[in-house]
């Protein structure tokens, strides 16, 4: 099972890692840093498939990694099937019948000061 979880965090990596790629990438809709720094708007140059693409991979990349986190979660959170191993039990020797422990007859005596 620790190569299970392994590999889905590092599935869960490369998602993470390869959204930042996309989400770096694409150009804001309204302009933001780019238009700042000259930057064109991509209506400009008829470049909205790579904006749709770019959105589509996004939401996609997102959802891959909400879904290998449940699952990694799912498959984790499962207790083990195996039993553990009981620690052996402590056994005493049963108590004689006939002989009683000697604080419990005999009362304690105060002393007595003359």
């Amino acid at each position: 099972m620790d190569t299970i979880f392994i590999l889905l965090m590092v599935l869960v990596m490369i998602a993470s890692i390869l959204l930042v790629i996309v989400v770096m990438a694409q150009n804001p809709k309204g302009g933001g840093l780019s238009s700042t720094f000259g930057g064109a708007s991509s209506a400009q140059f008829g470049v909205q498939r790579t904006n749709d693409f770019m959105e589509k991979a996004t939401w996609t990349l997102g959802a891959i990694i909400i879904v290998l986190i449940l699952i990694s979660v799912v498959i984790t959170g499962k207790p083990s099937t195996t039993a553990p191993a009981k620690a052996p039990v402590k056994q005493e020797a049963p108590a004689k019948q006939g002989a009683a422990p000697a604080s419990a007859t005999t009362p304690v005596k105060a002393p007595v000061t003359k």
